[in-house]
């Protein structure tokens, strides 16, 4: 029981490491873009469609790696590939070429497939069934949570931070909360890599959702 309890306790801090870092992220890059770049919404959103890579990695890679390797060492593979991408743009320059930020984008897509959909199963592994639903309550109020908390925290070190006419200086200081809660999420789902993961099809199952 309380090993399960633990495990719960990763998951959901995982959940909020992971869409605190995803959005906060998504956010200052949005911000550079438009703000300090002057790209259009449509060019913006155009340039951050690869981040959807994940709807297809997700169904596909994910459930051939969490079969092979276990739910705990995709999860955190998936953090540590997050704070290594958003590592990346910490030297943002204020002339950036597209091509320049594409690896970024890539490696953020993929660590969201690698973690988003192993953490379903973490949440709910070896929870009662009566009690399944409370964990996946829980799961997705953590997600939501999580989210709200990285935007928050990246608007306060941006404000912060930035000075009339260096607005560059707020950005780089503002991506250092992702790379931060990818780090937090990593070191979550580390505790738990020595218990083995289960394989039910059930699991692989969830993973496709």
């Amino acid at each position: 029981m309380a090993s399960t309890s633990a495990g719960l306790v990763r998951a959901n801090v995982g959940a909020m490491a992971l869409t605190g870092s995803f959005f906060g992220f998504q956010f200052v890059t949005v911000l550079y873009l438009q703000e300090l770049r002057g790209w259009s919404t449509l060019q913006t959103g155009i340039a951050l469609m690869i981040l959807g890579i994940d709807s297809v990695l997700a169904p596909t890679l994910t459930p051939k790696l969490v079969e092979r390797w276990g739910t705990p060492r995709v999860i955190f593979g998936g953090f540590v590939v997050a704070a290594a991408a958003y590592a990346l743009f910490l030297p943002l320059g204020a002339d950036w070429t597209y091509p320049m930020m594409l690896p970024t984008l890539i490696l953020t897509g993929l660590a969201f497939a690698l973690a988003y959909g192993p953490l379903t199963i973490a949440a709910t592994d070896g929870v009662a069934e009566a009690e399944q639903g409370v964990a996946g309550g829980l799961l997705n109020t953590s997600f939501q949570f999580g989210s709200a908390l990285g935007l928050a925290l990246v608007t306060a070190v941006n404000v912060a931070v930035t000075e009339p006419g260096r607005e560059l200086s707020g950005y780089r200081a503002a991506l250092v909360v992702p790379v931060a809660a990818a780090l937090i999420g990593a070191a979550a789902m580390a505790i738990g890599l020595r218990r083995r993961a289960p394989r039910e099809e059930e699991a692989r199952e969830a993973v496709m959702v």
